[in-house]
């Protein structure tokens, strides 16, 4: 078959969408391959139509178990049963037989950490893998530096499994990011397809307050009158529970919250519930979202500031995927920075934690150690990386300190980079792709709040007639912050 064959008989495609052909092209001419293509754009066609013109498995580093088991249903529902993700839903048993049959699969999915493993390893050097994909790979910069070091393994792994034609999907990436993915990977001559980041559809909006209590209930009106479904992201797991329970209290019934405290299994349901319309609200920190393919997401709220704005722009990008009207709200209120300046602080462990573990002689008990020098597992998943990376360093603890200051020295100015475009008196549209080095385009007629936006009939729900006051006062209180700037 043809690749346009493939498209329209196996996915129901008549044509690609802006980007697809020209990365298919190149993952089939065996090119090793990073594609940034903007959100919503079918990424995953990319790898997904290449396996059916091609002999072997097709590996497929992903970066959350909920984003694997979307797209294994995924591919199940177009009639795929050669396909298997390799992670914590597969008891021993099972994944021993799962390992035992490797090759029978044509797409097998599985997390870093899991591809970090020995046994997997050497399971994988016994079958032909036709290609390589690290999805969303932008996180092998954004996380891999920090809390999820097995991703700056994966070009190792990929040479000690026959080094494979690879292929890098991603959404948002600064240039030195995308430098830092093909480093890491070790791509060889790399074809690079690099398309905008900006969705004309999204209106981009800040709300400034003085106090969160005006923030709070701000929110409940705008998600009594905003057309849903949408997402509403918070930097705290337990404000994601307390808010659910306010709505609810006051009328909103179909909603629920999402976190990683939350069992794996429940998370997933969320998530089904929410792609099937059960669901019309979401409350959630940042990992809700990635890979979710629902197109009619009518807006994304921040109740909380981002800490940067490649996470800003991937969040937002999961509104209106069917190219409709929607809105894109940042509600801010003073002193919003310090909450994500906390959490860079408990992301990175201070000197006297390095110091102390780089005293220990005994470092497998992992409770003991966590407990005795206070850490969290993400202090410590960081230390143990860094401290293997500079085993033979007479000065391990001081190149550790060094490593950490510029992480979160990095960190900071992301943060204040996200502030200034918050606080900024220009198009919120040209800031955004200026900050991704991108050329500016026309400004799209619902642009942003700088742009003297109009925030009525596009976004907001006609179901009740006695939701007018609410938006009377809503479209008044846009007009005065407007005025004031």
């Amino acid at each position: 078959m043809t690749k346009e064959e493939v498209l329209k008989k196996i996915f129901g495609y008549d044509s690609f969408n802006n980007g697809q052909e020209e990365t298919i092209d190149a993952v089939l001419q065996g090119h090793d391959v990073l594609a940034m293509l903007p959100t919503g754009t079918g990424k995953s066609l990319c790898y997904q139509l290449p396996a059916y013109l091609s002999k072997g498995s097709v590996l497929i580093v992903s970066p959350l178990i909920s984003l694997m088991q979307d797209q294994v249903e995924q591919l199940q529902i177009l009639g795929e049963r050669r396909v298997i993700a390799i992670n914590s839903f597969l008891n021993r048993t099972m994944r021993e037989k799962v390992l035992r049959q490797l090759n029978r699969y044509r797409f097998i999915y599985m997390s870093p950490e899991m591809l970090g493993m020995r046994n997997i390893i050497d399971h994988l050097k016994q079958i032909k893998i036709s290609l390589f994909v690290i999805d969303e790979a932008h996180c092998i910069s954004q996380w891999g530096y920090d809390f999820r070091p097995d991703y700056l393994n994966l070009g190792k792994i990929r040479k000690s499994i026959d080094d494979p034609p690879t292929l890098a999907l991603t959404a948002t990436a600064q240039p030195e990011v995308r430098e830092d993915i093909k480093q890491l990977l070790q791509l060889n001559k790399p074809k690079e397809y690099v398309y905008s980041i900006d969705r004309p559809n999204i209106s981009m909006v800040v709300e400034r307050y003085d106090h969160f209590t005006e923030k709070k209930q701000r929110l409940l009106d705008l998600v009594r009158n905003f057309q849903r479904p949408g997402i509403i992201y918070f930097s705290s797991k337990r404000l994601t529970e307390e808010f659910v329970e306010f709505f609810q209290q006051n009328g909103i019934t179909k909603v629920a919250a999402y976190h990683g405290a939350i069992d794996q299994e429940q998370r997933i349901l969320i998530q089904q519930q929410f792609l099937h319309d059960q669901l019309e609200v979401v409350c959630a920190t940042s990992a809700f979202g990635m890979g979710i393919n629902k197109k009619n997401i009518r807006f994304v709220i921040h109740y909380h500031m981002p800490g940067q704005m490649e996470s800003y722009i991937q969040e937002i990008g999961r509104a209106g995927r069917d190219g409709q009207a929607s809105i894109a709200l940042l509600l801010y209120a003073s002193g919003d920075e310090m909450l994500p300046i906390r959490l860079i602080e408990q992301e990175l462990p201070e000197d006297w934690q390095i110091n102390a573990y780089e005293q220990l002689t005994d470092l497998n008990d992992t409770t003991k150690i966590m407990a005795e020098l206070k850490l969290t597992e993400t202090q410590l998943r960081f230390l143990e990386y860094y401290s293997s990376v500079f085993c033979d360093n007479p000065d391990r603890a001081g190149k550790v300190i060094e490593i950490k200051n510029t992480r979160r020295q990095l960190k900071m100015s992301k943060l204040w980079e996200m502030s200034n475009w918050i606080h900024a008196k220009e198009c919120r549209r040209k800031k955004a792709l200026t900050y991704f080095q991108e050329i500016e385009h026309s400004s799209p007629k619902l642009c942003c709040d700088i742009c003297q936006v109009e925030l009525t009939d596009p976004f907001f729900t006609s179901k009740k007639e006695e939701d007018l006051d609410n938006r009377q006062s809503w479209e008044w209180r846009l007009q005065k912050i407007l005025l004031e700037k």
